[in-house]
């Protein structure tokens, strides 16, 4: 089984990276920019639908003010991109937005911003499959009727490229997502060139659908409402604007240069292929509706609405179908790519708060790929729970989503002006004191317009599902402040105390336990008598009369010098009775201790341990909670173990085998004379 296990890691993985070729695995922009950005570029495929479909509820009259949202939210993504571009520049170390609450706000600060991102990264990769799935289902019936099935694999690919390391899954994304760009860009542009130049402007299927308001009096404050929560689920379109922050670790240097860059390119596609997107959507009359069924008057008999995107292509590309059928291909592809923002981001922040000790100390382990692969599994994990709950609906999973992402940009533009502040402080030179103030007025135009959109999110999203997101941010808060706590605890205990001196045992009783009189006990009896104890005796639990009848015989008939005790068992258990024991002859003496020796095979198939060690597994697990006794496992091969140790050895010789003649490249160890392994 180990072997089977072994040869299926290696066919996902791959061969393991030696630790010196971390600095090998490091990206250029080019390849940096589909691993870190795909997620805000890609948002751009259902953040423009969300706009419309939450516009929809007043009816096709409110599509008017779509527009004018798109500006404000590329407005908000041009602060937000002005700013994160000050903080990479400043802090490079990857904490991101952690790192600067952490230093500036303080570790309360930085922890609430730590649990907002770990909530936003996993619903990242939910909404970002689920809309994948959404987007490809409009081409092929199989998958819109399999969304969760189709979610659940894609989500297991993904974790499966992302084991293998970052560098490798940023050439496998980089094609996609550049694929991605080049057709949604060229869809625009030949949509403007129809609109403006050839004066046909192309038109949606969707475009002679009637739609009906599903409430027809929205005036005054509850329009304002509708607007402002049509442009907060349009500001989906800035969530992953944060994860270049968290993984400038990954790019090559100067690393705060080369990730500044990549947020400029990454602000500028998306903003273009946003405002874009929401142009043709004007210009073609496409509708979409929060409930086709009810509010699609006219629809045809089985109409299926097909999302923003699709409907789009097939406008535009009306007369040439590859062209739709490429743009609806990559657009569902990079949707389930650009889950791979999260799955670079996630786990460079859990290793970073683990390295803090706020989470499990396993998160900080890299893998053989050198990933962050306990990390990576966790929010796959994550992810997979979600998309099973909410049946992989998006605008149902968008309730919840950006709320983290807004409070840890409030949180970051903040922190990044109290920066500024105290580097001002001691700054004498005027001409970085200009740069200094010019980066602080950035960052303060990004603290007002990510406040204002986190007001604006609270207000409009709250029953609507955000307080599931404020909810689970509030749960790992607590829960990483207890592992804090628990970890100090821990280390407070293990402190060494110099006013306590080191001594030595007072009397060490050690005891073999004896279940039969074979070779493993023999020698476990020779090694425990090595050890020179003060005492020494073999106990055995008296489970059968029978059988312990036997053993006393057999013991007495070898004529040991080392006592038999027998233990007895009314009730026929061997933890309960040796546990007993234990204690009994541990004494009160705080100076005395037991050491107990448990014999145990060593064997070489999954299958045989089932049938071995039940017994001494469960002791174990009892002995180790018991104050000043010591368990020393005495192992015994199995012919099995020998058999797999040598086959071990021959795929793995150590280093001077071949040189010595002890290892033949074409045979195996000792494989004659001859050939590459003699040694001549």
């Amino acid at each position: 089984m180990s072997k089977f296990a072994t040869a299926t890691k290696r066919l996902v993985l791959g061969r393991p990276f030696r630790s010196d070729r971390l600095a090998h695995t490091l990206l250029p922009k080019r390849i940096a920019l589909p691993v870190f950005a795909s997620d805000p570029m890609s948002s751009v495929a259902y953040a423009p639908e969300e706009i419309l479909l939450m516009l929809s509820v007043a009816g096709a009259s409110a599509y008017v003010y779509s527009p004018w949202i798109g500006l404000v939210v590329a407005l908000v993504m041009v602060a937000v991109v002005a700013s994160y571009r000050q903080n990479v520049r400043a802090y490079t170390s990857g904490g991101g937005d952690y790192e600067v609450a952490t230093v500036n706000h303080g570790p309360r600060w930085g922890l609430a911003v730590g649990s907002a991102l770990l909530v936003d990264y996993i619903l990242t990769v939910a909404v970002s499959i689920a809309s994948a799935a959404a987007n490809i289902g409009s081409a092929v019936p199989f998958v819109a009727t399999h969304k969760v099935a189709f979610a659940v694999a894609a989500i297991l690919l993904l974790m499966a490229v992302n084991l293998r390391g970052v560098r490798e899954s940023g050439t496998a994304f980089a094609i996609p997502s550049y694929a991605f760009v080049a057709g949604i860009l060229a869809m625009i542009l030949w949509g403007a060139i129809q609109t403006f130049v050839l004066g046909d402007a192309p038109r949606a299927e969707s475009a002679d659908l009637e739609l009906v308001a599903e409430e027809h009096h929205l005036t005054g404050f509850a329009f304002v409402f509708l607007i402002l929560r049509a442009f907060s689920s349009g500001s989906a379109a800035l969530t992953g604007v944060e994860a270049i922050a968290n993984g400038v670790p990954a790019f090559r240097k100067p690393k705060g240069r080369n990730a500044a860059t990549t947020l400029l390119m990454m602000g500028t596609l998306a903003i273009t292929m946003f405002l874009g997107l929401l142009f043709l959507a004007n210009v073609t009359g496409a509708v979409m509706a929060e409930h086709p069924g009810e509010q699609l008057i006219n629809a045809p008999e089985g109409y299926e609405q097909k999302t923003l995107v699709a409907q789009l292509a097939g406008a535009v590309f009306a007369g040439f179908p590859p062209a739709m059928w490429y743009v609806i291909f990559f657009t569902g592809l990079i949707l389930v790519l650009a889950a791979n923002t999260a799955f670079n981001g996630f786990p460079v922040l859990g290793s970073i708060l683990a390295q803090d000790r706020f989470l499990p100390r396993q998160l900080h382990t890299r893998g053989d790929r050198l990933a962050f692969s306990n990390g990576i599994l966790f929010l796959a994990g994550f992810a997979i729970v979600l998309v099973i709950a909410f049946n992989a609906e998006v605008t149902a999973l968008i309730q919840l989503y950006i709320v983290g992402v807004f409070v840890s940009f409030v949180l970051s533009q903040s922190g990044m002006i109290r920066h500024w502040n105290r580097l001002l402080r001691t700054e004498t030179d005027p001409a970085a004191r200009r740069r200094m103030r010019r980066a602080q007025a950035i960052n303060s135009f990004g603290l007002f317009m990510t406040a204002s959109v986190l007001v604006v999110i609270l207000v409009t999203k709250f029953l609507a599902g955000a307080w599931i997101s404020i909810v689970s941010m509030a749960a790992i808060y607590f829960l990483m402040g207890a592992i804090r706590k628990h970890y100090d605890r821990v280390a407070q205990e293990l402190k060494e105390d110099e006013s306590e001196p080191v001594t030595l045992p007072a009397r060490n009783h050690a005891i073999v336990l004896v279940s039969q009189l074979h070779r493993p006990t023999l020698r476990a009896l020779a090694y425990a008598k090595a050890t020179r104890p003060d005492i020494l005796e073999a106990v055995t639990v008296n489970v059968d009369d029978a059988d312990t009848r036997r053993l006393v015989d057999s013991w007495d008939k070898h004529g040991f010098s080392i006592p038999l005790k027998v233990v007895e068992s009314p009730y026929r258990e061997v933890t309960r009775p040796v546990l007993d024991y234990v204690r009994r002859i541990r004494g009160d003496h705080p100076r005395n201790v037991v050491t107990v020796f448990i014999p145990e095979y060593v064997v070489g198939h999954w299958w045989e341990q089932l049938l071995h060690n039940q017994s001494a597994l469960r002791l174990k697990g009892r002995l180790l909670f018991q104050s000043r006794v010591m368990v020393t496992s005495v192992p015994w091969q199995l012919e099995s173990s020998k058999y797999a140790s040598r086959r071990a050895e021959a795929a793995h010789p150590v280093a001077g085998d071949v040189r010595r003649g002890l290892f033949d490249l074409t045979r195996g160890p000792d494989g004659g004379g001859k050939g590459q392994g003699s040694g001549r």
